[in-house]
C-alpha cells in the first residue's frame, strides 16, 4: 500500500533500533528586529515555527519551500551554525542544541555542507588541491595529496585539476570541486542547500546524478534542499515541505507530488513551469489563483 503524506509531521520519540542520522524536535527561532522605537522593543521575527523531523540513516531526504520559508535558518541549525530559540537537534542520537564550538568537532566531522554558489564558497586565491585539502589538514591526514586525487577523480575531474585555480573551471566544475571538498574528511550526512539552482540548466542534471550517485556509493545521508520541487523529486526519497517557517507536508516524494494534500504544496507544484503551460500562455496570477 502506498504511503500517505502527512500534513504535519509529529515530534519524534523515543526509538528503537538504529539511531536516525538527524532528529529534529520542536525547533523554533527568532531574530529581534532592530529597535525603532524608543518606548516598545520591534516585534520578534519567527523564522521557525516547532519544525520537527528525523532522518533515517542512509535516507534522501529534501526540503523545499519558496525563498523566505525558513529553508536556510533550519540548515545552520543542523550544522551548528546557529542555535534554536528552542526544540532541539540531534546529530547521531547526540544533542548538539547550545554546544559551543568547540564541542561540535564530531558534527565537522560527521555532518558537510554544499552551497549554493560555489564562486563564493571557494577561495579564489588558493589552489584547488588546497581547497579540497582544508579539511583533511583540520584532521591531520597523513595522505593528503593522494586523498586529494581520490576525491577529484571520483567527482569526475582530473588529478591535475589540483594545480589549477577556481576561476579557471566552469560552473558546473566548480561544484563538484565543492562536493569533493565535503567529501574529504568522509563525512556521513551531506547537506546540500540550492547546488544546482546557480548553474546553467544544461549541467544541472550531471550535478544532481553525481550526487545521487555518490550518496549510493559512499551509503551517505543526503539533506537536499531547494525552491524546486522538481529538483528533490529527481534526488530524494522523502521530502517536506516548508511554508512561513514551517513543515505544512511530508511524505514519499512521488506521493507528495502526485497526491500533495496542502493547499501550499499543490501551488507550489501548480508553479513549476512546463513547456505545456508557457504555450497555453498561463501567467503568475493564473497559477496563484489556482
Amino acid at each position: 500500500m502506498a504511503e500517505q503524506p502527512t500534513t504535519a509531521p509529529p515530534a519524534s520519540g523515543p526509538r528503537s533500533g538504529p539511531v536516525d542520522a538527524i532528529t529534529v524536535r520542536d525547533v523554533t527561532r527568532d531574530y529581534r528586529r532592530p529597535r525603532t522605537s524608543l518606548r516598545h522593543p520591534s516585534p520578534p521575527v519567527h523564522a521557525l515555527r516547532g519544525v520537527s523531523f528525523a532522518i533515517p540513516q542512509g535516507q534522501r531526504f529534501g526540503i523545499v519551500g519558496e525563498s523566505g520559508c525558513g529553508k536556510s535558518t533550519l540548515l545552520r541549525i543542523l550544522a551548528g551554525l546557529d542555535h534554536p530559540t528552542s526544540g532541539s537537534v540531534a546529530i547521531d542520537g547526540r544533542d548538539i542544541t547550545g554546544l559551543r564550538e568547540r564541542q561540535l568537532k564530531f558534527v565537522r566531522e560527521r555532518l558537510q555542507l554544499v552551497f549554493q554558489d560555489p564562486m563564493s564558497s571557494l577561495d579564489p586565491r588558493m589552489r584547488v588541491g588546497d581547497i579540497v585539502a582544508e579539511p583533511l589538514v583540520a584532521q591531520g591526514h597523513p595522505n593528503r595529496k593522494e586523498r586529494v586525487a581520490e576525491l577529484l577523480e571520483a567527482v569526475g575531474l582530473r588529478a591535475d585539476a589540483a594545480d589549477r585555480y577556481p576561476h579557471q573551471f566552469s560552473g558546473g566544475q566548480r561544484q563538484r570541486i565543492s562536493i569533493a571538498r565535503a567529501l574529504a574528511p568522509r563525512p556521513k550526512v551531506i547537506v546540500a542547500d540550492e547546488p544546482v539552482s546557480a548553474l546553467d540548466v544544461s549541467v544541472r542534471a550531471q550535478v544532481l546524478n553525481l550526487i545521487a550517485d555518490l550518496v549510493d556509493e559512499l551509503s551517505l545521508t543526503l539533506v537536499f534542499v531547494s525552491h524546486d520541487l522538481s529538483v528533490v523529486r529527481h534526488v530524494c526519497d522523502r521530502v517536506a515541505v516548508m511554508h512561513a517557517g514551517q513543515i505544512v507536508e511530508t511524505g514519499s516524494t512521488e506521493q507528495v507530488y502526485e497526491a500533495p494534500q496542502h493547499p501550499y504544496t499543490r501551488r507550489l507544484i501548480a508553479a513549476v513551469p512546463t513547456l505545456g503551460k508557457a504555450l497555453s500562455g498561463v501567467s503568475a496570477a493564473d497559477l496563484n489563483r489556482e
